[in-house]
């Protein structure tokens, strides 16, 4: 088989120098053609030895015991290794650094949450510490962030509403009880959180986050990001509203925020107005000095510290605080197991999405920076972050995109970043922490609200998904839509069945395709598509562009019929029906001659016995060979009867015959075989061999190859002398063994 390129050809792809060297030298490929059979003959092909790694799962040695707490414990494998001159500095500052937006963030988040602000300080510090041990990727801020925290504000408030805890002396709101139980739930869940992305990471489960797109992820904060700025409008007017949950609670806060208006707290929107303009100039300043800057401004923590003195100094009136700050740790406290059953199907969602994002933050600084991030020792680093935090009354916690930047780009290097921020928060915990009892709640909503730019940003992925793939956008449409309408949980559960579905609509209608011959190539392309390709006379080439199995087997059968240009199955019947005639035709024929035979030998037998054979002996021999004449004649007629059937092409029976007389399934992009598609497959060798078609098959991969072998798929009528390495291998053997008379069993070489 000899293979040429063209000047013209490789001009097209290969540069001006290249090109030019080119046109000096002339290529050309020899190698024989090769079917399955040939080419594992010449490969020496041979079953892979499968590697039983469940195996090495429960080997007890000492090797395996320090290969498991290093591959659990990543600590162990880089600290010993920690350049202390080169990182330690950087990792200080950038330590530092983070903990200084920790602050404000813990507190506000902790409102978002529905909690006390104290809690927020808690969740700042044991997850991170936590992940500082158990955690890849060395550049994530884990903490507090605005989406967990406002998914975690859902459920405590659906499920300790304040109309649960009113007083029946006063009709008044008993804070205390309802914090107590909104702590004992938001710590449940944090516990059921941690079990669940632990489950998953021990058994390997971390590929679970790549059914979450891209798209659905941003639609689905982008909605988040509404949802937080919307549950702080009430902070920033001063506002006390109703506690709502559920499908369209979003709709109706806002209406009822809308309603409220002229009952604003003037003192209070200033306040938030003042805090958040403060806070946006200072941002547009370090974007400004960034370059000239060794640590950014630390806006919000000026922020907190202003606003708290004024708020002390002066007493703003009529404007809410956050209130009694607690000074120490808290003891452990057992979650409740009679609360799991509420809380599972929100404690899963909340695992999906805080490593989901988590995730791509990690894998997005491990490819900047060279290293690599295990997804499923992620999920485990995680999880014991949210079941130790959840014991120490933390809430769910995630990864913040604007601390790791900062953690980035202030000189951060490794988790110790992050041990030290831990360690910066623990020693506000313990003294620091009652400083800001009278830090405005208005400012820590505008601490939120402010934060929330980069996710409201999102809105521009309407335009490039506009222009780049509209299937993406209808995903991100439905995923906002869905959040927005549904709240957080449910519309996550939309999200992902409307993109699976997405997913199975695109593999059932797939792009089918009839190839033509590149000129002077090898290479095959769609005909439709490319003007120059040509079809190989006598000879049809067919592609899908996905898989075939069980959901799109029989539209790939249709589409293959329908691109032919042959209705192949009103071919087949026509000639069924005409093979039928012809049998009862010559059933009929031979009924006949029978009939014939008898009445001849009742005929010879009379005669013969009327006759007096010694007066007439001349008349009787007349008879004899008379008789024997028209037997002869019978038995020659039912010998051309007997080689009708044979005549059974669809030419003889005059049906119209196909232009072409081989097919080449191209089964490129054939990735898995499954019993639909075996039979299938059989079907289609089946149906058009009955239209005196050969069918042959190219480009399969061995795994597929293997599966066919499993499934019992070749036999004495499809052997492996059907599949070619190639396409081209296909159409050369196909023109030098054109189909030509009736249905072969067996392939004519």
């Amino acid at each position: 088989l000899g293979l040429s390129w063209s000047q013209r050809d490789t001009q097209a792809l290969l540069s001006t120098t290249q090109t030019m060297e080119l046109r000096r030298r002339d290529y050309h490929v020899e190698r024989p053609l090769l079917n399955q059979e040939q080419l594992e003959e010449l490969g020496n092909r041979g079953s892979a030895t499968g590697t039983w790694q469940w195996r090495n799962w429960f080997r007890c040695s000492r090797a395996r015991a320090y290969a498991l707490l290093l591959q659990y414990l990543p600590v162990l494998t880089w600290l010993p290794q920690y350049p202390v001159r080169e990182w330690l500095l950087g990792d200080l500052l950038s330590g530092l650094s983070v903990a200084i937006m920790q602050l404000p963030q813990g507190l506000a988040y902790a409102l978002l949450a529905g909690l006390p602000p104290v809690f927020g300080l808690y969740s700042s510090f044991y997850p991170v510490f936590i992940y500082f041990l158990f955690g890849t990727s060395r550049h994530i801020s884990v903490g507090t962030f605005a989406v967990m925290s406002v998914m975690v504000g859902s459920v405590t408030e659906s499920l300790a509403p304040d109309e649960d805890f009113l007083q029946a002396s006063n009709s008044t709101v008993d804070v205390a009880a309802r914090d107590a139980r909104r702590v004992q739930l938001a710590s449940a869940l944090s516990v059921l959180v941690g079990l669940f992305q632990v489950g998953l990471g021990l058994v390997h489960f971390g590929f679970v986050v790549t059914y979450l797109s891209e798209p659905l992820v941003r639609g689905y904060t982008t909605a988040a990001s509404v949802q937080v700025f919307i549950s702080q409008l009430k902070y920033v007017f001063g506002l006390h509203l109703s506690s709502r949950s559920g499908p369209l609670s979003l709709i109706y806060t806002a209406l009822e925020v809308c309603w409220n208006l002229p009952k604003t707290v003037v003192n209070t929107l200033v306040t938030a107005v003042v805090a958040g303009l403060v806070l946006v100039l200072v941002k547009l300043l370090n974007n400004k000095l960034q370059k000239h800057l060794p640590v950014p401004l630390p806006g919000e923590l000026l922020t907190l510290i202003g606003a708290t003195g004024i708020s002390y100094g002066i007493g703003l009136n009529e404007v809410d605080v956050v209130g009694r700050i607690p000074a120490g740790l808290v003891p452990p406290v057992a979650p409740s197991p009679q609360l799991f059953a509420r809380l599972v199907g929100n404690a899963f969602a909340i695992a999906v999405v805080g490593f989901a994002i988590a995730i791509s933050l990690g894998k997005i600084f491990a490819l900047r920076h060279g290293y690599r991030v295990d997804s499923n020792q992620e999920l485990v680093a995680l999880g014991l972050s949210n079941f130790i935090g959840g014991i120490f009354q933390c809430f769910p916690v995630s990864c913040s995109m604007s601390r790791s930047l900062v953690q980035e780009s202030t000189g951060g290097n490794t988790q110790v970043a992050g041990a030290i921020s831990s360690l910066f928060i623990l020693i506000i915990i313990l003294k620091l922490g009652e400083l800001f009892q009278d830090l405005p709640k208005a400012v820590l909503a505008a601490v939120i609200i402010v934060n929330l730019k980069g996710m409201l940003m999102q809105f521009t992925d309407l335009c490039s998904l506009w222009k780049t793939n509209r299937v993406d956008l209808l995903i991100w449409l439905v995923t906002f839509v869905a959040t927005i309408l549904l709240n957080l949980d449910l519309g996550l559960a939309v999200a992902i069945a409307f993109s699976m579905l997405l997913v199975v609509v695109r593999i059932q209608l797939p792009h089918y395709s009839v190839l033509g011959q590149m000129p002077d190539t090898d290479v095959y392309r769609d005909v439709a598509e490319y003007s120059e390709a040509r079809e190989v006379p006598g000879v049809k080439i067919f592609r899908s562009s996905t898989t075939m199995f069980f959901a799109n087997a029989e539209l790939y059968g249709d589409a293959l019929k329908q691109r032919c240009g042959v209705d192949v199955d009103r071919l087949i019947s026509q000639k069924k029906k005409l093979l039928r005639r012809q049998e009862l035709k010559l059933k009929r024929l031979q009924k006949g001659n029978k009939l014939v035979k008898k009445d001849t030998s009742i005929s010879i037998n009379v005669n013969t016995g009327i006759t007096n054979i010694e007066s007439n002996d001349v008349e009787g021999s007349n008879v004899k060979v008379s008789a024997e004449n028209e037997l002869e004649d019978i038995a020659a007629g039912d010998q051309e009867d007997a080689k009708a059937p044979a005549m059974s092409s669809l030419k003889a029976l005059g049906l119209p015959q196909p232009d072409f007389h081989s097919l080449i399934l191209d089964l490129g992009t054939l990735s898995f075989v499954d019993t639909v598609c075996l039979k299938s497959l059989k079907n289609i060798f089946r149906d058009f061999r009955e239209i005196e078609v050969e069918v042959y098959m190219a480009a399969c991969h061995s795994p597929v190859v293997s599966q066919l072998e499993a499934g019992h798929f070749f036999d004495a009528s499809i052997t492996k002398q059907h599949l070619f390495a190639s396409v081209h291998d296909a159409v050369i053997f196909a023109l030098q063994h054109p189909r030509s008379g009736p249905v072969s069993p067996a392939l004519v070489s």
